[in-house]
C-alpha cells in the first residue's frame, strides 16, 4: 500500500494464452454483479465462461498482443485490450489507439483499476505516436459506464446502436480522448 492514498499497488503486465481463464473469471463476476443489479442488457445474464462466443474472444485476445492485466500483489484485478477499432462504431477520422476491452474484478471495485488500465492504454498510444484513445460502451440504463469514461479524460463522441436479432438492441457510446 502506498502511505499516502493507502491504496494497494496496481502493475500492468503483458497478457498471453495463460490468462484466458483469468480474464473470463473477471467477465463472470461482472455479469453476476451486474445481474444483481438488475442491469442485465450490456452482458447478459450467463456467464462468459460459458458462451461460446465469450470464449472464443477471450482467447483470441489472449492470444493476441493487444492484452494488459492489471495485478495487486501478483493477482490478476483488471483487464485491457487494445488495437483496432470494432466494426459496429464509425471509422477513426486520425490514427488511433482503440480500447477494445476494459473490466475490472468487482472484488476490487474502487480501487481504481480501470482507470489505471486507461493510463496504460493513453502511455501505449502516446509511444505509437497516435495522438487520439478511443473506446465503445454500454449506455443503457443510467449511463454509468458513460460517465465513468468521462471522470477518466474521455468526451463522449458518437452514439451508436447494435441490433441484434431476437434481442433487444444494444445502445452504445463512441468517446474519444486526446493525448496531445
Amino acid at each position: 500500500m502506498t502511505a499516502m492514498t493507502d491504496r494497494p499497488t496496481i502493475t500492468v503486465r503483458p497478457g498471453g494464452p495463460a490468462d484466458a481463464d483469468a480474464v473470463l473469471g473477471m467477465f463472470d463476476s461482472a455479469i453476476a454483479w451486474l445481474v444483481a443489479r438488475g442491469r442485465t442488457g450490456q452482458w447478459g445474464t450467463e456467464p462468459g465462461s460459458t458462451d461460446p462466443a465469450r470464449i472464443a474472444q477471450v482467447r483470441a485476445w489472449a492470444n493476441g498482443d493487444g492484452l494488459w492485466l492489471a495485478e495487486i500483489d501478483g493477482r490478476c484485478v483488471g483487464a485491457l485490450v487494445v488495437g483496432a477499432a470494432t466494426e459496429y462504431v464509425p471509422p477513426p477520422t486520425e490514427p488511433e489507439l482503440y480500447v477494445n476491452l476494459l473490466i475490472a474484478d468487482r472484488a476490487h471495485a474502487g480501487l481504481g483499476v480501470g482507470s489505471r488500465l486507461l493510463e496504460h492504454a493513453a502511455e501505449l498510444a502516446r509511444q505509437r505516436g497516435v495522438g487520439v484513445l478511443r473506446v465503445d460502451c454500454y449506455a443503457g440504463d443510467d449511463r454509468a459506464l458513460v460517465r465513468f469514461y468521462e471522470s477518466c479524460g474521455f468526451t463522449a463522441t458518437d452514439p451508436f446502436t447494435v441490433e441484434r436479432p431476437g434481442r433487444p438492441p444494444w445502445p452504445g457510446q463512441v468517446l474519444a480522448r486526446r493525448l496531445d
